[in-house]
């Protein structure tokens, strides 16, 4: 097996939306996979949990209702990965052949974050202008801060078990604080107050064991800590020292209780969704057009959240919008936005995955 080209993502749906250094950093996590002619490409793994594109050969797939489809390389269908929405009976690959293949969670989560990051603006940001300590960011929107957004940033640390219905919000109460080599930032045995992502820098983590000081962790760019002590509303359980010049994200722990812990959405099951679209709501499907298409739900209509913000003249207060997506995690984000801004909106518990995996059992 091997990885993908940032060349090749690019011509990829959804997965062109992502910026280019985020391709870059995708393609280490996605795989091609070498298949022989005439066999089935989805013996031992069906296509059910990942997006899988043909990137070489072609494949015939047989779908339950008795359609077939042929998807050959370097044509539009090509692009867009193979079988969604639909339940496959079958599959051949028609000569040698390969597969692209990414995980359907991973992708979504990308995809999520970039959006809200994209048209989340910085505390008092303005591009081009040097930082100063009543204008500390210099840069235009949070899609500059790699280290804050990295794929394990976000899948396996510091936000990969943030509420993304929350996050836009979470992005806006961040600051934004210079620290220095040998700079203690948690005590141990102090009170939790701030919840910190380190942008630049490395420090170390260490505990006092019978006296004596000892290094438990070193932390890089990227990595969070403080949580505990906010979650449990505990003391401080190690000291936390900078080994190097750098830059902290402190979110403050009003802001942490607040965003984190109260909920601010109303989930719907998939049957309480149908009984108040069919008493007049509005599905909202907020994926992009090249995902709405193939899928949607009947009578749905298509805002992608990444437009959602400029989209709200031309809805209808009036209306109970249901939003949905993937996952959940972009409807979530998308539904948090139009209620912060007066509007009736729900979210689909689970998007269409979850909807879908209800429909099976």
């Amino acid at each position: 097996m091997k990885s993908p080209t940032p060349e090749l993502l690019r011509r990829l749906s959804p997965i062109n939306s992502l910026p280019p250094e985020r391709l870059t950093e995708l393609a280490s996590f996605c795989f091609i996979e070498a298949v022989e002619g005439d066999s089935d490409p989805f013996r031992l793994r069906s296509p059910s949990d990942q997006s899988v594109y043909v990137v070489a050969g072609g494949v015939e797939l047989t779908y339950d209702d008795g359609q077939r489809d042929t998807v050959l390389f370097d044509t539009e269908q090509s692009s867009r990965p193979v079988a969604k929405g639909r339940v496959l009976r079958s599959a051949r690959a028609l000569g040698p052949t390969e597969l692209l293949r990414i995980d359907d969670d991973l992708l979504d989560i990308m995809v999520t974050w970039d959006q809200i990051a994209a048209i989340t603006p910085l505390s008092n940001g303005v591009a081009g202008e040097a930082p100063t300590a009543e204008r500390p960011w210099n840069m235009a929107t949070w899609t500059e801060l790699p280290a804050v957004f990295s794929v394990d940033t976000l899948t396996a640390g510091v936000f990969a078990s943030l509420p993304p219905a929350h996050i836009a919000e979470l992005l806006k109460q961040f600051d934004s604080l210079p620290v220095k080599r040998g700079e203690v930032i948690l005590r141990e045995g102090d009170a939790g107050d701030f919840y910190y992502v380190i942008e630049n820098g490395r420090a170390r983590v260490t505990r006092l064991v019978g006296g004596v000081e000892m290094p438990l962790a070193d932390l890089k760019a990227g990595d969070a800590f403080g949580e505990e002590a906010l979650i449990s509303h505990g003391r401080r359980n190690a000291t936390v020292t900078m080994k190097t010049d750098g830059r902290l994200l402190r979110l403050a722990k009003h802001h942490f209780d607040a965003l984190l812990r109260e909920p601010l959405l109303n989930e719907l099951t998939l049957e309480e969704a149908r009984r108040r679209v069919a008493a007049g709501a509005q599905w909202l499907d907020v994926r992009f057009p090249s995902e709405y298409q193939h899928d949607k739900i009947p009578g749905a209509i298509n805002i992608p959240l990444s437009e959602l913000r400029h989209a709200l003249s031309v809805l209808d207060r009036k209306n109970q919008y249901i939003a949905y997506c993937q996952s959940g995690r972009r409807s979530a984000a998308a539904a948090f936005l139009l209620a912060q801004r007066g509007f009736s909106a729900n979210v689909l518990a689970g998007g269409l995955w979850g909807a879908q995996n209800s429909a099976d059992k």
